[in-house]
């Protein structure tokens, strides 16, 4: 795994959208006045015909997009996480999740890595809203690599889709031969035996790294990268969990609705175990450079590993 190269996953989502154009002539993009931001752009460029810019209409946006699904396209709508799932969550659930419509939304600018935009930007609601509508895949992917899986798996699969992007550069973690993204299935980075470390999204870079501190510390701990939040990898989960007999989550996200309560949900069914929710904690977010704001809620490597080592005493 490289600490090297970093990409925002939103750069990602874009310069997939291009090479999928070429692919797929019925693939249609829609955006909300934010095409630079969530780098929609670069599909506009390469196919004007087939990129809509909605305005600063993020409802009418997915009315937009329905109607082009109805009509055999397969459109990606844009904008970021606070306003595509928050200000459109009504024209979402009625308009694309109850017809089991074929529209993917991809949300960047999501969690408090967005950085000095502040709270009113910072969308760490966005998964439990997405999670709640039936039929709606959610995905979020942890580096440049998974993104490009996601996207490319969100526009095979038949169904609406939510996918979760970055702003901020991120490491590469997924550069290893044997990866392979499949829809509904995590993936085992590490193999442990005394706590279980489910991570989603940009910090499971931060649960990796905190795996190697509580190595140092003769800790053993077995880390999932869980980017498909629904369906989730349950059988994976509970694998894990029977076996370590403790499990932490970590997100880039509210603890209430996301990862954790996911997690909790499906382990509560089936094997009840003993679990920590880390992520924001019932709170919002604030102003501040990206790196600083993972520091302060505990969500870089460091702050992982101290809760967790909390945890296990």
């Amino acid at each position: 795994m490289s600490d090297v190269v970093k990409i925002a996953t939103r750069e990602s989502y874009g310069n997939t959208l291009k090479e999928l154009g070429a692919e797929y002539p019925n693939l249609v993009v829609l955006d909300a006045d934010l095409a630079g931001a969530t780098k929609t752009a670069t599909f506009g460029k390469a196919y004007p015909e087939r990129f809509f810019d909605c305005g600063i209409a993020e409802g009418n946006m997915i009315g937009v997009a329905a109607g082009l699904a109805t009509m055999g396209f397969i459109p990606f709508a844009s904008s970021f996480a606070m306003f595509a799932t928050g200000r459109a969550f009504e024209q979402i659930r009625n308009s694309v999740g109850y017809p089991k419509l074929n529209v993917k939304i991809a949300a960047s600018h999501a969690g408090i890595t967005v950085g000095e935009d502040g709270a009113s930007h910072q969308c760490n609601e966005d998964i439990a809203l997405m999670r709640t509508i039936p039929g709606m895949v959610v995905l979020n992917p942890s580096d440049d690599i998974e993104a490009k899986a996601a996207v490319r798996a969100a526009i095979e699969h038949k169904g609406p889709v939510y996918i979760r992007l970055g702003r901020s550069a991120v490491p590469v973690i997924n550069d290893r031969p044997d990866y392979k993204f499949e829809l509904g299935k995590g993936i085992l980075l590490k193999e442990g035996t005394d706590v279980t470390i489910v991570a989603t999204g940009v910090v499971v870079d931060s649960a990796i790294k905190a795996a190697k501190m509580l190595e140092e510390d003769g800790i053993s701990a077995e880390v999932i990268n869980i980017h498909t939040i629904k369906p989730l990898d349950k059988e994976l989960i509970a694998k894990s969990a029977k076996k370590t007999g403790k499990v932490v989550t970590v997100e880039e996200h509210s603890i209430i609705g996301g990862l954790g309560s996911a997690v909790t949900e499906a382990l509560a069914e089936c094997c009840p175990t003993v679990v920590k929710r880390l992520g924001m904690q019932d709170v919002y977010g604030e102003s501040g450079p990206a790196a600083e704001l993972l520091v302060k809620y505990k969500l870089d490597g460091k702050g992982v590993y101290e809760d967790i080592k909390a945890f296990l005493k």
